[in-house]
């Protein structure tokens, strides 16, 4: 049923005048929808679209897993011991006297001898910085969106997903390290745009690598405005709101402020302030979302294993009334994986090239952990508390209109509404806890991505006092903006920008990732003198 065609719904649409708002968004939507349907551009398989990002994804994720000996799987403990500092010793060790940086066009403009003014934050705060940028609201809403519309067997295809996009991370946030520049204070600059640049000069590619970097640079900034920002906080402010029944119309607004104040208080401090805040919230927002949403997986543990079941059965043999059957579930969960860990956009490249260290394979082992830790560890529990939520028949999967399930009682949920639902219906006053989480997740993303644009901004307009300054005002209005009004077009416009990441990013991937496998020769030596070679 069509709910938007009911007589009480055209009598609203007709009696409630539209907001300034409301019109600027009708105006700009039909730019957003053809952005987002050019980034999201399909070719036909099977009767079913694919994404071309999506095939860009997956096909490099998998070059990359069986090129690095399957370093995700392999290397697994060894990223743990260096995150713990087993390594760090050693690092410090064979650290050289002297570390070349701020590189323009090659040109070494100064060194140093000061082994400290080699990055600005430990392993830890690097992978807690760009986990708190991945780890957001789409670890709770989308997920449930992808399992409302394609079943339990999407969660199949999307812990494949996170594990071979681990891979995809290790060679991005090797590469920000190894083409990062540092100016004589210790100041990191770093991410896709200089290895674009510099790494694509290397191979003769100079004029390329410029236009890539640019066009990189130029989408990361509108994302950070956008899908990091102004997303988290409209989200979080709605969550709040229908939590507590409040009404206003300055309710969002001030909710904003708030947001937009407590992140302008880190953010001002730079990299070094922002480790040190997500280096806490991150392990506090995964004790409470994950350790609430275990006690709810432990509380109903006898159906666990039908919900496994359910995960491997349908992932091949779907029973949802998806289109394309099999070939329509492997998609959601690709899809939803991909967007989620943000593996191959290249965006926690930016955060891990601050990290301290010398060698640029010990933070790309670090960074191989975000999409397991994001993917496979967070996104699969919220699968399995909405599929445990929905064993008794809540919703029909692929029932929906619009994003949102169609439930039993003909009531429409979506995104965080379902995952909402699912944890009062086992812990009642546990929505609670969820709205927690998700201003958590909202105000670490925002974080992370202030970070992220920043440097994308100094990249196109230089890096003065001036410059960062008007971008932190610019970023911490669309953080009040964002919470106060409906734009969904802008939302839409910036969330299809992250996505548009991986086009540069991926190419660079694919030209530099023999400077990868030096790199971790190199590392391998170090840590491990008497094994082989990667």
């Amino acid at each position: 049923m069509d709910f938007t065609t009911t007589p009480h719904f055209r009598l609203q649409e007709l009696t409630l005048e539209k907001g300034l708002d409301e019109r600027v968004n009708d105006a700009f939507m039909p730019f957003a929808v053809w952005w987002e349907n050019l980034i999201l551009a399909e070719i036909p398989f099977f009767g079913q679209g694919i994404p071309i990002v999506l095939i860009i994804l997956v096909f490099g994720a998998l070059f990359f897993t069986v090129y690095f000996s399957f370093v995700n799987v392999k290397y697994f403990p060894t990223a743990i011991q260096v995150v713990r500092g087993k390594y760090d010793d050693l690092e410090r060790a064979k650290q050289p006297e002297k570390v070349n940086v701020l590189q323009v066009e090659g040109d070494v403009k100064d060194t140093i001898k000061d082994e400290s003014h080699i990055g600005e934050v430990n392993h830890f705060q690097a992978l807690a910085t760009a986990v708190s940028g991945t780890v957001g609201l789409g670890n709770i809403a989308l997920v449930a969106v992808a399992i409302s519309i394609g079943g339990p067997g999407v969660t199949f295809w999307m812990i494949l997903a996170g594990l071979i996009g681990m891979s995809t991370k290790f060679v991005e946030c090797t590469l920000g390290v190894a083409y990062r520049d540092i100016d004589k204070d210790g100041t990191v600059f770093g991410g896709p745009m200089y290895y674009l640049s510099k790494g694509m000069k290397e191979r003769g590619l100079g004029k390329l690598g410029k236009l890539l970097a640019a066009v990189f640079a130029i989408l990361c900034v509108g994302a950070s405005f956008g899908g990091g920002n102004a997303f988290q906080s409209n989200q979080a402010a709605a969550q709040i709101i229908e939590q507590f029944g409040l009404s206003g119309d300055a309710t969002g607004s001030i909710i904003g402020l708030i947001f937009a104040i407590c992140a302008g208080i880190v953010i001002i401090g730079g990299i070094k302030r922002i480790a040190k805040v997500t280096e806490k919230v991150v392990p506090f927002m995964a004790i409470l979302y994950v350790g609430a949403a275990l006690f709810i997986i432990f509380s109903k543990i006898e159906l666990v294993d039908d919900v496994f079941k359910l995960i491997l059965t349908e992932a091949f043999t779907p029973k949802a009334t998806i289109a394309g059957g099999f070939v329509g579930v492997f998609i959601q969960g690709f899809r939803r994986a991909a967007f989620s860990n943000e593996a191959g956009a290249g965006s926690a490249a930016i955060a891990h090239s601050a990290v301290n260290t010398a060698f640029p394979a010990s933070e790309g082992l670090v960074g191989l952990l975000e999409p397991f830790i994001d993917t496979v560890l967070i996104c699969t529990i919220t699968a399995v508390v909405i599929i445990l939520f929905n064993m008794d028949g809540a919703f029909v999967y692929g029932n929906v209109v619009n994003g949102q399930a169609i439930m039993n009682d003909g009531t429409l949920l979506g995104g965080v509404n379902i995952t909402s639902m699912a944890f009062e219906s086992s812990i009642n006053g546990s929505s609670y806890v969820l709205m927690g989480a998700v201003c958590l997740f909202a105000f670490s993303t925002i974080l992370s991505w202030s970070y992220y644009g920043l440097q994308a901004w100094k990249y196109l307009f230089g890096r003065g006092r001036w410059t960062d300054l008007t971008y932190k005002i610019i970023f911490l209005l669309f953080t009040v903006l964002g919470a106060a009004i409906t734009m969904d077009a802008v939302i839409k416009f910036s969330d299809a920008m992250i996505l548009a990441l991986v086009f540069p990013n991926m190419i660079g991937l694919l030209f530099l990732y023999p400077k990868v496998k030096s790199e971790f020769d190199k590392y391998l030596i170090l840590i491990r003198p008497n094994k082989s070679k990667v």
